[in-house]
């Protein structure tokens, strides 16, 4: 699908050139077409014939001589955004409320003519970078769907970069706003704390949190910023808007002692290939980015944990199975923090704040990487915390210390993913900011994202192995010969069971499907089509190779079992994988 665009929209609506009633028509038909991928995008939506009325209404203001600076234009919100028509849930049902108004912000929206078509996915109550931490499904790369969205407005940047709508409005609190445009290839517009109201936003970190908003473009980005910056006398942490210059091209990035890729060379190669364009633009500067990094740890290792508890106090106290279990995990020990720790928080904040201000006497604008790399959907799941806190390393401490930021497009794994770098600078930057991405954007001509993953990925096939193939043992080579990559050491869904076969040398093992299961510890490969090809070809009866569903509920290639397997057959299932059962012999 081609992505919308809403200066196209609104430009065509307002012109007469189409109606809002015609853009709602084919995006009803893009919304059920990706349906049949990916419904866990969406949390709620509005009815089809809502929309068409209210495609309607925005037909009759431009008749009767009103110009709408989003006129027709669909649009998706985070499930943290309160919208008057539809249920807030932040990703968590047993915290479902109706609210009575929708948010400032979606008030905006409306009055410029915006419509809102549903509410998307996220991490429980912004909690993560990941968007694995849903009761609600997992959003999953709209260019491969092996990998995930990030988070936490996983949701929503799907929406966009799959054409569902023009824009979707996200949060960000350590990231959230950058980390899904980076990998969906979209821009990420972070505006400065206070920017935008966040009234009618159910808080993460209330102190911190932004609403932002992903697009295709960044002139699209700047039109729903001309709607929603201004100053809301209705939210406490609403700022006057201004707009302050950058007053030169220094661009600080970190030293390259202290560039952190986690082993992900093509992310490494697509920083320095957008440090050489902006280096054609202004001057690179290295910095020493520690205290930007001791800032970002004070979001998760430091008392604004609290604030996250703050948040959800009454239901971490009443209902505390309700929450997800890695939220909670994140969240819960806010409680036992004492008023003593925020307080020496405080502090060291402001002397970061203080090293901050000093950092921009020295450069102009900071230009980061985005992330340092991506991950599939099962690696979150098997670590999730580690791997979040990876994803947040370039990220978590831009609100932290008053920062504005716009996340670009800066190149294309082999695998589909996007690589991203952002642009930050000081408060009220963010005209600025959008200025200079522009600039960079037209400098860097990069070429259009790839193709959207809309079916099953056949250049690679994942394989599960569970054991004379695993690492170690006596046929692994049959992998490493084939130049097969680890993906990572997974388990199966909890309804396998496995056995030892009788009288096979080296000793096999057989995984079968069976209700009254449990979890197997297996690892995933990934191989060539031809090379995996010629791997089946050796696999010897009574094996197969079949399907296999993962924890996570994707699914792969593996190792699978005819009835006759099971003859005199040990049932090792309680040993929990075949490593167990060798190291029991």
């Amino acid at each position: 699908m081609n992505r919308l665009s809403a200066n196209a929209i609104a430009q065509a609506v307002n012109s007469g050139e189409t109606t809002a009633l015609a853009v709602m028509e084919e995006s009803l038909a893009r919304l059920a077409a990706y349906d049949a991928l990916q419904p866990q995008v969406w949390i709620s939506r509005a009815s089809p014939d809502a929309l068409r009325a209210a495609a309607r209404a925005i037909d009759a203001r431009v008749a009767a001589g009103e110009h709408l600076p989003l006129a027709g234009v669909p649009y998706a919100a985070k499930d943290n955004i309160d919208v008057a028509a539809l249920e807030t849930t932040a990703a968590c049902p047993a915290f479902a409320y109706q609210p009575e108004r929708s948010a400032t912000v979606i008030e905006r929206l409306e009055a410029a003519g915006a419509i809102c078509v549903g509410k998307t996915n996220l991490d429980q109550f912004a909690t993560g970078l990941v968007g694995t931490r849903s009761p609600y499904g997992i959003p999953r790369n709209a260019y491969n769907r092996d990998y995930v969205s990030g988070g936490s407005s996983s949701g929503s940047a799907v929406a966009v970069a799959a054409g569902l709508v023009a824009f979707a409005l996200g949060t960000d609190t350590a990231g959230s706003g950058r980390v899904p445009a980076a990998f969906n290839h979209l821009v990420g517009l972070k505006p400065s704390k206070g920017r935008w109201s966040t009234r009618g936003l159910v808080p993460a970190c209330r102190t911190l949190d932004c609403i932002t908003v992903f697009t295709d473009a960044l002139a699209d980005a700047q039109a729903v910023d001309a709607v929603l910056a201004g100053f809301d006398a209705e939210d406490a942490f609403s700022r006057p808007t201004a707009d302050v210059p950058l007053t030169g091209r220094r661009i600080g990035v970190p030293r390259r002692d202290q560039r952190v890729f986690f082993g992900d060379v093509h992310a490494e190669y697509f920083y320095d290939r957008a440090l050489g364009v902006l280096a054609e633009l202004g001057e690179i500067v290295e910095i020493d980015i520690a205290p930007l990094l001791e800032a970002a740890r004070l979001l998760y290792g430091g008392p604004w944990v609290a604030e996250r508890t703050a948040a959800i106090a009454q239901l971490l106290e009443s209902n505390p199975d309700a929450i997800h279990p890695v939220v909670r995990e994140v969240v819960a020990p806010g409680a036992a923090m004492l008023a003593t720790d925020l307080w020496n928080g405080i502090y060291r904040l402001a002397e970061l704040q203080r090293h901050a201000e000093g950092m921009w006497g020295e450069v102009d604008v900071l230009a980061f990487p985005t992330t340092g790399t991506t991950y599939r959907v099962a690696e979150l799941l098997a670590a999730p915390v580690a791997l979040n806190s990876n994803l947040g390393l370039y990220t978590n401490f831009v609100n932290l210390l008053d920062m504005a930021a716009v996340a670009v497009p800066a190149g294309a794994r082999d695998n589909g993913t996007g690589f991203g770098i952002t642009l930050i600078g000081p408060a009220h930057s963010d005209t600025a900011l959008i200025a200079l991405a522009d600039t960079y954007l037209r400098a860097a001509d990069l070429p259009l994202p790839p193709q959207l993953d809309i079916g099953e990925r056949m250049d690679t096939v994942k394989l599960a192995v569970v054991g004379a193939h695993l690492e170690g043992m006596p046929l692994h080579w049959q992998l490493t010969s084939r130049n097969a990559s680890f993906v990572g050491a997974f388990t199966t869904a909890p309804n396998y069971r496995l056995y030892a076969m009788a009288d096979s040398v080296p000793p096999k093992p057989a995984l079968v499907h069976s209700e009254e299961g449990a979890a197997i510890a297996l690892e995933v490969y990934e191989l060539g089509v031809a090379e995996f090809g010629s791997f089946v070809t050796e696999v010897p009866s009574p094996l197969a190779i079949g399907t296999v569903t993962l924890a996570d509920g994707s699914s792969v290639k593996g190792f699978v079992a005819e009835p006759r397997a099971l003859t005199g057959a040990e049932d090792i299932t309680h040993l929990g994988g075949w490593r167990a059962y060798i190291a029991s012999r």
